[in-house]
């Protein structure tokens, strides 16, 4: 049954892979780029303490920290316990003809499960839950926490299938490291609003 998962994962994997233009390749090297939304990650956490006060906006910004820390080490674990080869490390998958956009490199060979899927999901679920606060306080606006959440999910997901089609991950890769991450960051806002609720008061 493991052996017909992975076949099935490889299959799907090179399907989405195989979609590829000019364009397109431009648009997924973009939203792999963790760097370029370093500016989005600033402002979202500006916005954060305007929005719910700083001593909330400051617990919840270093439970993202935090929650991203231990999806980086317990992804770090995984691959070097589980050692899948990446896409683009593996000479089977590359001669049934991957679109490779992103190298191999020799220090990171191993891909399962996705840290940028994880890291993008788990990063958009502590964004949910903080700005929660807000629309609890506000529930005329909670509009625009609903927009809000669509568009950071939408994100997240954009930013894991990008995985795939720069050919780092495999698309199971990208599915496993969605589910740890968005566990991950349940935990540790579940434990940030304890301690908002017993600590702070709005």
């Amino acid at each position: 049954m493991l052996e017909s998962i992975v076949n099935w994962d490889i299959a799907a994997s090179l399907y989405i892979n195989s979609f590829n233009s000019p364009a397109s390749d431009a648009f997924w090297l973009f939203m792999t780029n963790k760097w370029v939304w370093a500016p989005m990650y600033l402002a979202l956490a500006g916005l954060l303490i305007w929005k719910i006060g700083w001593k909330r906006g400051l617990i919840m910004i270093l439970a993202t920290i935090l929650c991203i820390t231990c999806i980086d080490q317990f992804c770090n674990l995984i691959k070097d316990t589980v050692c899948r080869l990446r896409p683009c490390n593996d000479p089977d998958v590359i001669a049934q003809g991957l679109h490779i956009l992103s190298p191999a490199h020799p220090n990171y060979p191993y891909g399962f499960f996705s840290g940028h899927a994880s890291n993008a999901i788990g990063f958009a679920v502590c964004m949910i839950f903080s700005f929660r606060y807000y629309a609890l306080e506000h529930p005329d606006k909670k509009w625009i926490w609903h927009t809000g959440n669509i568009i950071l999910v939408t994100w997240a997901i954009l930013v894991g299938l990008s995985r795939v089609f720069v050919a780092k991950h495999f698309l199971g890769d990208v599915l496993v490291g969605f589910l740890v991450g968005t566990l991950i960051a349940c935990c540790i806002c579940a434990l940030a609003n304890w301690v908002i609720r017993k600590y702070i008061k709005a």
